[in-house]
């Protein structure tokens, strides 16, 4: 963990009374509304957390500083989430920044911000005030991040095991949160009571494999099965898994065919790229990985990632219409793989 992160963690975790805001920006937001979900812990069970948007504080800059300055009817401290964090909540940003007092602490959620952006240009120039970068994880990083969330629950990930837990959580830190809160409850681990968790309760508890959330999904559409895709996507929904992870995860596997094609394209065999990817990918994963290699050229995954990200823009458009638009996008996708058997 970087020496910043950790600084913005710390301060997060013990609600750091000379920081009035929390900025957590860039394309993971599951991890941000995770680092969000720490203030709110650190604040106490009690505190209610009050919720605003950038719109709302558009129409009225000084509602964030009064929200910030208010006194909780029971005396304790509140804590206010601005999500989305957009420019149009600037003028109230710099309102709390500047105000004489302020004691209800603010975790401000963004997407992918410029990087001229003038909220993080005004974050990032106060004392009184923190940022963060969260970057979806990948590889190795998704794996420490495995280690690092199971330790907070009480779990020991070997490597082996904090690669697989990551893989099939397509590195989302929010899934990859849930299965390992799963696997703490099976192993009966807590902080003060750390135990071992090992591939054979990942095995027996039928988590973390290949019924996870999202790699499922993903191998149906990009294996051309629009049955299992459409009985996945039906899944997902019934436990709320959202649009934007399910986007993002098949962007993911997206991306690792088109890395893989790459490599082919330079002249190695299908085989020989299998092989150099190591733990790269779960084993159990490599024969639907190789058979969607043989099935996807560079150019049709590049048209795929272009339909997912111009998805994940509609999805946070204003008036976005729902999960349709999501469904016939990877219905589209899949429909095409099917076609190339």
């Amino acid at each position: 963990m970087k020496p910043e992160e950790a600084r913005f963690r710390r301060a997060l975790d013990s609600a750091d009374p000379s920081i009035r805001l929390y900025l957590m920006y860039g394309p993971d937001e599951a991890g941000s509304r995770a680092l969000a979900d720490r203030l709110g812990v650190a604040i106490g069970a009690e505190a209610e957390r009050i919720d605003l948007t950038s719109s709302a504080l558009k129409a009225d800059p000084a509602r964030l500083a009064d929200e910030a300055a208010a006194i909780s009817l029971f005396g304790g401290k509140n804590w206010i989430r601005l999500d989305p964090a957009t420019d149009d909540a600037v003028e109230a940003v710099q309102a709390l920044l500047e105000a004489p007092a302020a004691g209800n602490p603010v975790a401000a959620i963004a997407g992918a911000l410029r990087k001229d952006s003038k909220l993080v240009k005004l974050v990032q120039a106060s004392d009184a005030a923190l940022s963060h970068l969260s970057y979806v994880p990948e590889g190795r990083n998704a794996a420490a991040l495995a280690v690092d969330i199971g330790r907070e629950l009480g779990l020991q990930l070997r490597n082996d095991v904090a690669v697989r837990v990551a893989a099939v959580c397509n590195g989302d830190r929010a899934l990859i949160s849930r299965e390992l809160e799963k696997m703490a409850l099976y192993v009966d681990a807590a902080p003060d009571r750390p135990k071992p968790l090992e591939q054979d309760a990942l095995d027996a508890l039928g988590a973390a494999t290949e019924e996870g959330d999202l790699s499922k999904l993903a191998n149906a559409v990009f294996s051309g099965q629009p049955q299992q895709a459409d009985d996945e996507l039906a899944r997902l929904a019934s436990e709320g898994i959202e649009d934007i992870p399910v986007i993002r995860a098949l962007s993911r596997r997206a991306l690792q065919l088109a890395q893989l094609r790459g490599q082919m394209a330079e002249g190695e065999s299908i085989d020989r790229v299998m092989e150099t990817a190591g733990r790269a990918i779960f084993w159990k994963e490599k024969p639907i990985i190789q058979a969607q290699l043989a099935r996807w050229t560079p150019a049709a995954l590049a048209t795929a990632l272009t339909r997912l990200a111009e998805a994940e823009r509609h999805v946070k458009a204003p008036g976005y219409p729902g999960s349709a638009l999501v469904e016939e996008e990877v219905m589209t996708i899949t429909r095409f793989a099917a076609k190339r058997r």
